[in-house]
């Protein structure tokens, strides 16, 4: 149009280091980290960030280049989420459950040139480096991040002692394009090896705000850690808690006790964390639970959250909040956004509407149930399965360095999440399973997180999981891998006649395993695992004459 013109005066690069230096600005004084005894403010905060990029210049990172790290939810942890990108380079948060070969191939595939490694795994990253360096020769700089006072050796390069030297004036290399790369996040592997997804600045900006608003962020919330800062970057919330200056409450390790504990210490408004960690806080023994000082908003996705866990999480005073997101669209990209006039309804009912995934956030454009074949949009009947896909601002760049899963992830047009699920007649959108974890039994499609729904009914189970068996007959069956609660009791025969009772028989379970379930470290049950040992089961119980 006549007159319209684009310049530094009306356009800016979208990132969200500039919700640092506005936290700095408005809430220079205000408590932003709090860990242990340890305490900063945003004033120090930024600066401390700023220390941190005139660190990685010195180490020669340039624009481009990648900086790992393998931390807890610990302050220096947070700080990395804005010193690295501050620097021009791109943060790459590695699981601190991966195994050093793991750890390995990431970091060959990533190229990291400098990584930043908490105490407590340096002898895992070590593992690593060493590996590395059988197979390339080339390793990163190691940066050693050590507890507050805590000594290090003369040769050890500290993370703290470089901070007290380095330049509080750095000169902050922004984006040059917003859609330049801040991060890349490696996916948890639940189905297969871990793929490096790109985030940009653009896309973690706006994430930032999103997560902000249907978790109901406020200025100056008090937010506890619980959700790893390596997945999906906290799910944005590394730079959420910035754009409102909130307190962030970082923690070590979870356990009820410290959820609590920290709670009421802290006097925390927010949290987040997957549904495994909402089972854990309904089913902490009564001695370890304090009241709440005030509401805590609870912001879970990850899995679809049991009913029954959101009705105990009601109960003891959490408001829980759903939301439904992959690392592919930098965490939360749905909400189940709740209606007034739902408030009458039971709690049970309440329960289930709150399990739905619900409609795309504010800054997503568009989520829909398609028939993965002609990509026409599933009735919204609450039958019909299809699989979920997204588009939108929010949606990963691709990923690293694999041309073809890109592709694939992104053909029709559509992000293709795998993920199935049907579309409900208010249109809000409720998860069935993962394209590779539904079960066919005899020609029948059997959800096996409805399975899983149903066994968490019976007073015994504090856990389950359901896969696919290898049967002659019915090509595969549903198995349960179940872990019962503290002091209860239950037999395969109690539980599979108990899923009989509420379940199609073609759905209940025909084998019961009785162990811990394997999870990633965001609580994601590894049901590649449990399909493993399934089929040597089901290959067993064949070769035995079942």
């Amino acid at each position: 149009m006549e007159g319209s013109v684009l310049c530094s005066a009306n356009y800016v690069p979208l990132s969200p280091l500039s919700f640092l230096l506005r936290a700095a600005a408005v809430y220079g004084d205000h408590a932003s980290v709090i860990y242990g005894e340890t305490r900063f403010t945003w004033r120090e905060t930024r600066d401390r960030s700023l220390r941190l990029a005139s660190v990685l210049s010195v180490l020669e990172v340039s624009r481009g280049d990648v900086v790992a790290v393998l931390a807890p939810n610990i302050p220096a942890m947070y700080e990395l989420h804005f010193g690295v990108p501050m620097a021009g380079a791109i943060l790459c948060t590695l699981n601190t459950r991966h195994n050093s070969s793991m750890l390995s191939i990431l970091l060959r595939h990533s190229g990291a040139k400098v990584i930043f490694v908490d105490h407590e795994f340096l002898e895992l990253a070590q593992g690593a480096l060493q590996l590395l360096s059988k197979k390339q020769g080339r390793v990163p700089h190691l940066i050693v991040i050590r507890e507050p006072g805590e000594s290090a050796s003369l040769e050890e390069n500290h993370y703290e002692n470089l901070l007290s030297s380095a330049n509080p004036q750095f000169d902050i290399k922004w984006p040059l394009n917003e859609c330049d790369p801040i991060c890349i996040n490696y996916t948890s592997g639940t189905t297969s090896r871990p793929k490096g997804v790109i985030f940009s600045h653009r896309g973690a900006y706006l994430n930032s705000i999103a997560v902000v608003l249907l978790n109901d962020i406020h200025s100056m919330s008090v937010y506890l850690w619980v959700v790893p800062m390596f997945h999906c970057n906290g799910w944005c919330l590394t730079w959420g808690i910035a754009a409102q200056g909130g307190t962030n409450v970082c923690i070590r390790n979870v356990s009820s006790w410290i959820i609590f504990h920290s709670i009421s210490l802290h006097k925390v408004t927010h949290m987040s964390a997957a549904p495994t960690v909402l089972s854990m806080i309904t089913h902490a023994p009564a001695s370890l639970r304090k009241p709440l000082p005030g509401r805590v908003n609870v912001l879970t996705g990850g899995a679809p959250p049991p009913p029954e866990v959101l009705s105990l999480m009601e109960r003891l005073g959490f408001h829980v909040i759903h939301s439904y997101g992959l690392t592919e669209t930098y965490g939360p990209a749905t909400v189940c956004t709740w209606h007034p006039e739902w408030d009458s309804l039971p709690l049970e009912d309440r329960a289930r509407l709150k399990s739905r995934q619900g409609l795309q956030h504010h800054l997503l454009e568009e989520v829909d149930v398609k028939d993965p074949v002609t990509m026409k949009s599933v009735p919204a009947d609450g039958k019909t399965m299809g699989e979920v896909m997204l588009r939108g601002n929010t949606v990963m760049c691709g990923y690293y360095r694999d041309v073809e899963e890109t592709k694939k992830a992104f053909a029709g047009g559509w992000f293709r999440s795998g993920d199935l699920a049907v579309r409900q007649p208010d249109g809000y959108i409720k998860l069935k399973d993962r394209a590779k974890d539904i079960v066919i039994s005899g020609g029948e499609n059997v959800s096996t997180i409805e399975v899983e729904s149903v066994l968490f009914d019976h007073p015994a189970v504090l856990e389950a999981a359901v896969v696919g068996r290898p049967d002659e007959h019915w090509g595969e069956t549903p198995c349960a891998f179940v872990k019962l609660k503290e002091g209860s009791c239950a037999s395969s025969e109690e539980l599979i006649k108990f899923c009989r009772a509420k379940l199609p028989h073609y759905m209940a379970p025909k084998t019961v395993i009785f162990e811990d379930l394997p999870k990633t470290s965001t609580g994601k049950v590894q049901k590649f695992v449990l399909r493993e040992k399934a089929k040597t089961l089901g290959s067993l119980l064949q070769e035995g004459g079942e």
